[in-house]
């Protein structure tokens, strides 16, 4: 991708001259002649470097700058030779440096080079500290045969940095969390993570926010606008909810797949990227295509790495449980005050139950008992919702992540057996074929002693 810079003065022959250059040299332009369209332009465009007059009616070079480099721009202040004490101040205010007119064309190039560098070189470090502070491996996907193959192609995928990718599986599972972990574990980790979803977008809203527009290109379009492939270049573009892009969008989709060239929506000049394409889709792609809905050619595109994220009930207690820990870590420094350990008839209900919502309703379950844990020593059943509680609610058929011994088998079906019938020994002792007494031993044997109340 080219570079971009954004012009900003009042003097349409300032303006001319730098933009003629600058295409020249292969960069981007936009122009704005004052600092309140200015600030519209660089919302809009995002460009690596702005050229910003210090004279500027309205608002004025100082207060623009100050938004600006707020924002995290990097700017270079145009000055006249009387104004080079107030230059200096816009350096101690953030900008990148200075350049009295008439300015020399050749020290405007390098000065935005240096700048468009130092600017790449800062977003790199802000995404590694992003990343870094909350990095997530392969294995976190859990311990079970399952999840570890499953943890095993996250890695061989994450190391191929241009394979597309189709994450399959219910909504709530994770394939964003998913997606993210394979760019973060890439080469192409210091380049953005960009995602949208697909599902619910007009088409026209959907092709300018992948593509871009250029003025004019309909009825809004008042400005250029970069889009998601643009701002996603190097990185990678994840597009959620695939199975609901617009038949009108699937063409432009798949050529971009396979010639990484696309237009602008109005525009003619061909733009080039280099982006790796993740998708995700919670529908049957294969009936979507067989009905028409989706094209055959772009499916098999998309799925030359396929994915299938299972749902929570699907996976092994060991796998949930981990999962449960792990949003209380992450959720506990949100909430100081409650509680990071589960009771255990809170921990055999979290485990038992079906979770329909997936991986996103058991964090989000997790979050409210922390809120109602407040204070308390545990969480337990009177923080988590009534329909967990429910005799009724539904339940997982949990396969263990490895072959339990029969003390565990054993273990679990009595604690499953007092989490049944509230904690009633004299009926589970029934429901067991055991004693009470028998019973009583076993519940002292595994320190059972406050299962299912």
């Amino acid at each position: 991708m080219p570079r971009s810079i954004l012009v900003i003065d009042d003097d349409p022959g300032v303006l001319s001259v730098l933009t003629r250059f600058f295409q020249r040299k292969g960069w981007e332009v936009h122009q704005a002649g004052s600092g309140e369209d200015g600030l519209r332009r660089w919302e809009s465009t995002r460009p690596d470097v702005v050229l910003l007059d210090l004279d500027l009616p309205g608002m004025s070079g100082l207060q623009v700058l100050d938004v600006l480099v707020s924002r995290g721009a990097a700017v270079i202040m145009l000055t006249g030779h009387a104004e080079v004490e107030t230059a200096v101040d816009a350096m101690q205010a953030g900008a990148e440096t200075f350049l009295t007119k008439p300015v020399d064309l050749a020290h405007v190039e390098v000065a935005a080079e240096r700048a468009a560098e130092k600017q790449e070189l800062r977003r790199t470090n802000e995404l590694l500290s992003r990343q870094l502070g909350g990095a997530e491996t392969a294995a976190s996907l859990g311990t079970s045969a399952r999840m570890v193959a499953l943890a095993r192609q996250v890695e061989l995928l994450a190391g191929s940095a241009d394979t597309t990718a189709l994450l399959l599986g219910e909504s709530g599972t994770g394939k964003s969390w998913v997606a993210q972990m394979i760019h973060s574990r890439s080469p192409r980790a210091r380049s953005p993570f960009v995602e949208i979803n697909c599902a619910g977008l007009s088409a026209t809203f959907l092709d300018s926010e992948l593509f871009g527009h250029e003025k004019g290109a309909f009825t809004d379009a008042r400005e250029m606008k970069r889009g998601l492939f643009e701002v996603a270049d190097r990185g990678t573009l994840f597009l959620d909810e695939i199975g609901d892009l617009a038949p009108e969008l699937q063409p432009k989709l798949l050529r971009v797949l396979e010639t990484r060239t696309f237009r602008r929506l109005g525009g003619t000049r061909e733009m080039t990227v280099d982006v790796r394409l993740l998708a995700a889709t919670n529908k049957d792609l294969t009936a979507e295509v067989r009905t028409g809905k989706f094209r055959e050619d772009l499916f098999y595109r998309l799925s030359v790495f396929p994915l299938t994220i299972p749902p929570l009930r699907d996976r092994s207690r060991e796998d949930v449980l981990e999962l449960m820990h792990r949003f209380l870590r992450e959720l506990g420094s949100r909430h100081p005050s409650s509680p990071g350990q589960l009771a255990p008839r809170a921990t055999t209900a979290l485990a038992e139950y079906a979770w329909p919502g997936n991986v996103r309703e058991l964090r989000n379950v997790l979050e409210r008992a922390l809120v109602l844990a407040s204070g308390a020593e545990r969480i337990d059943l009177e923080h988590l919702p009534e329909p967990l509680r429910a005799r009724g609610a539904p339940r997982a058929n949990r396969e263990d992540a490895e072959i339990l011994s029969l003390a565990q088998v054993e273990q679990r079906h009595i604690e499953r057996a007092l989490y049944l019938l509230n904690g009633n020994r004299t009926a589970a002792a029934e429901k067991l074929g055991i004693s009470r007494s028998t019973l009583h031993a076993k519940i002292a044997q595994y320190g059972l002693e406050s299962a299912g109340r």
